[in-house]
């Protein structure tokens, strides 16, 4: 099984841990430990915020930032499935990783300017700040920005603002597996560390692109 714990159960990095079971889905059992470990947060927060809360359609673009990180991989990717065409963001070392998981373009956001953008549907913010704010000026009419750092600080002129909490689904869960097993979606892991390395690997100052997972058995 894998899945996502309700937000208000801290202490699911242990040997064994109650969850809900309308949390869980099968892990198919081709698909690794560690695969499915890093698959509910970034794979339910990147189907929930294009497909619930974005509404994306086939033929939108969507400007998805931080493309080559945990979530904004998973978004560039069902996106792409999804009939859009995907503008990715990031810093210039993650031009090529962004482009590999299927972004049509790439904006370097300490170099390129981001207003050079033509007018997307959909904004995916990641980061907030100035960044999320710049991003709402480039929203067509009756678009979407959807943030996953807070409520967002702004809106689009003629559009929605949408700020959610990633919430399991047994459902959701399953089509993103699905897609994982026939190759249509990449999962995007930094680094698998031992539970015993865990307070080290989280507290790691380098920087990492993709999930972090915790093996609790070798």
């Amino acid at each position: 099984m894998f899945g996502l714990s309700d937000w208000h159960r801290d202490g699911t990095l242990a040997e064994y841990v109650a969850v809900e079971a309308r949390n869980l889905a099968p892990l198919p059992g081709d698909v690794d430990f560690a695969v499915g470990a890093s698959l509910p947060i970034s794979g339910l927060t990147a189907w929930q915020g294009l497909f619930q809360h974005g509404r994306l359609q086939a033929g939108q673009s969507v400007l998805a930032h931080g493309a080559a990180g945990a979530v904004g991989s998973v978004v560039t990717q069902l996106a792409r499935e999804a009939g859009a065409y995907v503008i990715g963001t990031g810093r210039a070392a993650d031009r090529q990783k962004a482009l590999d998981f299927g972004a049509n373009e790439f904006v370097d956001l300490g170099n390129d300017t981001l207003e050079d953008v033509a007018g997307v549907d959909l904004v995916f913010d990641v980061i907030g700040g100035d960044i999320q704010k710049r991003s709402a000026a480039l929203i067509r009419a009756g678009g979407t920005l959807v943030t996953v750092v807070g409520p967002a600080e702004a809106r689009p002129a003629d559009g929605l603002a949408v700020d959610f909490v990633v919430e399991s689904d047994r459902a959701q869960l399953s089509e993103i597996v699905k897609r994982v097993r026939d190759g249509r979606l990449r999962t995007n892991i930094g680094k698998v560390s031992a539970l015993e390395e865990a307070v080290t690997t989280f507290n790691a100052s380098e920087r990492r692109t993709g999930k972090t997972v915790i093996r609790v058995r070798p």
